[in-house]
C-alpha cells in the first residue's frame, strides 16, 4: 500500500462520525409516548426522526361506534389538561351540524369554563417545564394555584379532570351559588402566585440562558407547518382563532392576543404567562356580563330528594310530583325546571329534560330515554361541517359527517400538537442535546391529543 493511500485512510478515521442516540420513549422528559432517534455530533443534534403513536387510544373510530351524546367523555380525554375546551369544541360542531343556538347565559359559562381550562392548562405547561430544568419551587407554587382553580371547577361540573360537563344544546348545570365570588377569589390567589414565579424564574440564570435562544422556529416555517396557538404566536403571528373567528360571545369581550418576537422557547413562555393574564381578564367581563338566572337556594317546602322522587315514580305516585322541585347534588341543581331555559336551547329532540321531569313523569321520562340511548337519540340532519376554538395549544377542530344516524358516519379531531411535533425534527436540529429538554416542555405536548 502507498504511503498516499495510507495517509486517507489515516485521515478518514479521523474523520467525526454521527452518534445515534435513542431518547425516549422511557425518559422522563419524553413521558414515556415520545421517541426521538438522534443523530449527534458531539453533543449537537444534526438530525432527528420524531416518532409518535405510543398511546393511540382510537378515539375517531370509538367515537364512530358511539352515540353524539356519548362521544362527548371520549373528548375530555384528548387534551385532559384542559377538557372543557374539548368539550366545548366538540358539541359546538353537532350545534353547528343542527343549526342550534344556545341561550346566553350558556354562551357566558362555557367562555368561563373554557378559560379557568385555559389556566390550568398554561400552569400545567410552564410548571413542568421549569420543573424539568431543575425549578423544583416554580413547579410547585405552579401546582398550588391550578390546584384553586379546580377547585372552583369542581364546584361547578362535579370532577377535577375528566368533566364531561358541556351537552348538546346546552351545559350540564347552572352555576353553583357561590361561584362568582369563588372564582375571583381564585384568580387573585392565581395571579400572586404568577407574579412571585415570574420574579423566581426571570431572575433565574440557570433557566433564562436554557429558553433563551433555543428551539427556534420562524413564522413563515411555523405557518407553513400549520402551527397554532402560543407556539405561532411566540413567533410574532397574533392568529388567534377567539378573534379571527369568533364564537360565543368572545366579540363582546375585551382582551389582548399576547405574541413573541423571536420564536424561542423564552417567547413561548412569556406568551403562557400573559395568556393566563388575559383569560382572567376575560372570567372577570364574563362573570359581570353574564345574563340573569343565577342558583337560587330551593324553598324546603316545594322540594323533594330525588332519590324519594325517583321511588314515588316508581310506584306510580307521580301525584304533585310537577309541583316539587328535586334536590339533587350540588352539580345538578342547574339542571332543574326553574334554570333549565337559561342553560339550555330548545327542542326535545336535542336537550335532555329537566330532572323533575325526566324523575316525575313519563313523558319526561320517554324524553330522556329517547336523547341518550342507542338507536333512539339526538340525529343530526344529513351533512358534513366542521368547527374550530382555540384550545391552549392552538386550533382544535373537529369535522363530522352524518348520515342521518344516531352516530356519527366520521369523525375527525384536529390536534393543535401534531403540527408541532411535526416540525420537531426541524425546531432541534442544530441545538444541543440538553436543549431539548426546554423545547419539547415548551410544546406542552398531551399524548391523548397527538395519537388520538
Amino acid at each position: 500500500m502507498s504511503e498516499r493511500r495510507q495517509e486517507e485512510i489515516e485521515l478518514e478515521d479521523l474523520k467525526v462520525k454521527t452518534h445515534r442516540l435513542n431518547v425516549g420513549p422511557a425518559h422522563p422528559a419524553m413521558h414515556g409516548v415520545i421517541r426521538l432517534v438522534l443523530d449527534l455530533d458531539g453533543e449537537v443534534v444534526k438530525g432527528c426522526d420524531t416518532q409518535i403513536g405510543y398511546l393511540h387510544r382510537g378515539f375517531e373510530k370509538s367515537a364512530e361506534a358511539s352515540s353524539y351524546t356519548g362521544v362527548i367523555p371520549y373528548t375530555d380525554r384528548l387534551n385532559y389538561v384542559s377538557p372543557l375546551i374539548n368539550n366545548t369544541g366538540y358539541v359546538m360542531t353537532v350545534e353547528k351540524l343542527m343549526g342550534i343556538v344556545t341561550p346566553e347565559r350558556c354562551q357566558y359559562i362555557r367562555v368561563i369554563m373554557c378559560e379557568l381550562s385555559r389556566i390550568t392548562d398554561h400552569l400545567t405547561c410552564v410548571a413542568a417545564g421549569a420543573m424539568e430544568m431543575g425549578a423544583m419551587t416554580a413547579f410547585l407554587y405552579l401546582m398550588k394555584a391550578r390546584e384553586y382553580l379546580y377547585e372552583v371547577i369542581e364546584d361547578a361540573t362535579g370532577a377535577r379532570l375528566t368533566v364531561t360537563y358541556m351537552r348538546i344544546g346546552g351545559v350540564k348545570a347552572d352555576l353553583p351559588n357561590d361561584f362568582e365570588a369563588k372564582t375571583r377569589e381564585a384568580l387573585k390567589k392565581v395571579r400572586e402566585i404568577n407574579k412571585e414565579c415570574r420574579q423566581l424564574l426571570f431572575r433565574n440564570r440557570i433557566f433564562v440562558d436554557r429558553m433563551e435562544g433555543t428551539g427556534v422556529i420562524s413564522k413563515e416555517r411555523a405557518l407553513e407547518y400549520g402551527i397554532t396557538g402560543p407556539y405561532l404566536r411566540s413567533t410574532g403571528n397574533d392568529y388567534d382563532v377567539r378573534k379571527a373567528h369568533p364564537y360565543l360571545v368572545y366579540d363582546r369581550l375585551r382582551f389582548d392576543v399576547p405574541v413573541g418576537i423571536h420564536g424561542d422557547n423564552m417567547d413561548r413562555y412569556y406568551v403562557r404567562m400573559e395568556e393566563m393574564e388575559q383569560s382572567s381578564r376575560i372570567i372577570e367581563q364574563a362573570l359581570s356580563e353574564i345574563p340573569q338566572g343565577e342558583i337560587h337556594t330551593f324553598d324546603e317546602k316545594d322540594g323533594i330528594a330525588a332519590s324519594e322522587m325517583v321511588d314515588k315514580a316508581k310506584m306510580g305516585e307521580v301525584g304533585g310530583l310537577l309541583q316539587k322541585y328535586a334536590h339533587v347534588a350540588p352539580t345538578l341543581e342547574g339542571s332543574t325546571r326553574p334554570f333549565h331555559k337559561n342553560i339550555y336551547s330548545g327542542g326535545k329532540d336535542t336537550v335532555l329534560p329537566p330532572k323533575e321531569d325526566a324523575y316525575g313523569n313519563i313523558e319526561g321520562m320517554i324524553n330522556h330515554f329517547k336523547t341518550v340511548m342507542y338507536g333512539h337519540g339526538i340525529k343530526p340532519p344529513k351533512g358534513e361541517v366542521y368547527f374550530p376554538i382555540e384550545s391552549a395549544n392552538g386550533e382544535l377542530g373537529f369535522y363530522i359527517v352524518s348520515d342521518g344516524t344516531d352516530r356519527p358516519y366520521r369523525l375527525r379531531c384536529r390536534p393543535p400538537c401534531l403540527n408541532i411535533m411535526a416540525a420537531m425534527h426541524e425546531i432541534i436540529e442544530g441545538d444541543m442535546i440538553s436543549d431539548i429538554i426546554a423545547t419539547f416542555g415548551m410544546v406542552n405536548m398531551i399524548a391523548g391529543e397527538l395519537d388520538r
